[in-house]
């Protein structure tokens, strides 16, 4: 059996994900004590934020119909599966990568990549009558994540 999902389901899911990444963030941060690293870690749990906020204001531009769901689903177990995913240690709920910067923007990168495919995934379970064109803000939001830790990781010293 297949399912199809709808926009809205997906900006749901990329909401969530930017806060488990804020959480990632934040929590790395408190367990380095370089004050650059420990900056750079702050200013990347407010991106993710700024992230979650501006997910949540394209949710909300959405059409009626690309809130439709595409199955019957009385009890919203489509969300809770969603959510599950969100959750699940692919998506930043990872052991602490340590006190390390370089493991830190690795970590990162890899659950950044890993989402970037979820994504791409779930696109084509979204049938283009149902806001399937918008899930490509999102990968295009998550490849701008990889960039810039790509950037930062380049800078730090071998």
């Amino acid at each position: 059996m297949s399912y199809d999902f709808n926009a809205d389901e997906m900006f749901e899911i990329a909401e969530q994900l930017e806060r488990n990444g804020a959480k990632f963030y934040r929590k790395a941060a408190s367990d380095i004590s370089d004050p650059a690293g420990k900056a750079l870690l702050i200013k990347l749990a407010v991106m993710e934020d700024e992230h979650e906020k501006l997910f949540h204001s394209l949710r909300a531009t959405l059409t009626s119909k690309e809130k439709t769901s595409t199955i019957f689903d009385p009890q919203n177990e489509v969300v809770l599966y969603l959510r599950a995913l969100a959750d699940t240690r692919v998506f930043f709920e990872k052991e602490s990568p340590g006190s390390s910067m370089r493991e830190i923007l690795k970590s990162a990168i890899e659950a950044e990549k890993d989402s970037i495919v979820f994504y791409l995934g779930m696109q084509d379970m979204v049938p283009e009558n149902f806001g399937r064109e918008k899930i490509g803000t999102i990968i295009k939001e998550e490849m701008g994540h990889i960039r810039l830790l790509s950037g930062e990781l380049g800078k730090l010293k071998k």
